[in-house]
């Protein structure tokens, strides 16, 4: 009986110990959420998230943006190309700094229908060349959260605090590489002004550099659950500023999928639209992600579809850094693995002395 008794308390033991790992595991994320273990990257949305990727890693994303717009403003003329997009973000000196640059470049074929035969325009240019510098003004998550030892659901319940986000800003500037891009204020049409038969924007150039800024959010809750929100200021030191904002929310369903929606305003005196992404992603390792995505918008001047997939890859540099919590589930395993042996030998030692007592009967 005595021994019954000892096995129940070495089980309880264990499933004390179990509790407190799932505790520590599901906190560590909360407490260092600048650097974490796993990639994070910003893809598939175009949204940016308050994070940096860490002091001392480098990261690499990069996609493929199939095109195609069609505009009714100019009898329904049509351009189709595809899109090389590359973002590298290095995260240096400090957990909230990150240096980051943004680019894309495209190779479209615009066919136009102004006139009663089609003319085709073969392009190809830049439509971003941004370089600025991240930091993280406030971080919730620093404070270290206690976690209860004994409830899985406590530690990982919804509470309102966890909708308290993460604020960063980025600054920077814009670059236009050439002297005459096809694509001012990326602008896919503005090759086809016609002044006489469609006076809706006058034929411009865009400066050589602009200044831009993004203040971004990042909540979480729930425990699978990401809501990021930017609201930009682009173009400035130009004759048309443009005001935008992208909502995303990301929720994952797998410890390898997740899943977006996102939806993205644009405010300016060249461009004002809507526009409606979703797609996935999956962790294929640590350090890599591949992602997909499409996009559309429910306008007409111009309409537009996109199909994007990407891949992002990390060269992580991170000196590792282990915290009181990492510490404290290391040792609770090697308790955990002292119970268990503890355990088997006192259920053989429980057998032996039931098979003597049976041969003395």
């Amino acid at each position: 009986m005595n021994a019954y008794k000892y096995k129940i308390r070495i089980i309880l033991q264990i499933k004390t110990l179990r509790q407190l790992k799932l505790a520590i595991f599901f906190l560590s994320g909360l407490v260092y959420s600048q650097y974490t273990d796993q990639i994070n990257s910003n893809r598939p949305g175009y949204s940016v998230g308050a994070f940096s990727v860490g002091k001392d890693v480098v990261q690499f994303e990069s996609g493929l943006n199939r095109k195609s717009l069609n505009h009714e403003g100019y009898n329904n003329s049509i351009s189709k190309g595809t899109e090389i997009s590359l973002s590298v973000r290095w995260g240096f000196l400090s957990e909230r700094l990150e240096l980051n640059y943004q680019g894309s470049y495209i190779k479209d074929r615009l066919t136009s229908k102004i006139s009663t035969s089609d003319i085709e325009y073969k392009r190809k240019g830049f439509l971003e060349n941004f370089l600025g510098i991240k930091y993280l003004i406030f971080d919730p998550f620093k404070k270290e959260e206690k976690a209860n030892l004994y409830s899985w659901k406590a530690n990982n319940s919804f509470k309102i605090k966890h909708l308290i986000p993460a604020v960063s800003i980025t600054l920077g500037a814009n670059f236009n590489l050439e002297n005459e891009s096809p694509y001012p204020f990326g602008d896919m049409f503005n090759i086809l002004y016609n002044p006489v038969f469609f006076p809706l924007q006058e034929s411009i150039t865009e400066p050589f550099l602009t200044i831009g800024g993004t203040l971004a959010t990042q909540s979480h809750f729930l425990g699978t659950w990401v809501f990021v929100t930017n609201f930009s200021y682009n173009k400035y030191l130009s004759d048309y500023p443009q005001k935008s904002y992208a909502l995303t929310l990301t929720h994952a369903f797998h410890p390898l999928w997740s899943v977006f929606i996102e939806n993205q305003g644009f405010f300016g005196d060249r461009y004002k639209d809507f526009i409606l992404s979703t797609g996935g992603a999956f962790l294929f390792s640590d350090n890599i992600q591949i992602d997909a995505g499409l996009s559309f918008n429910t306008k007409s001047t111009p309409g537009l579809f996109y199909f994007n997939s990407g891949v992002s890859y990390r060269l992580d540099f991170h000196k590792s850094f282990i915290s009181a919590e990492e510490i404290k589930a290391k040792e609770t395993a090697k308790q955990e693995k002292d119970l268990k042996k503890t355990l088997k030998k006192s259920t053989k030692k429980e057998k032996k002395r039931s098979r003597k007592a049976k041969r003395k009967k």
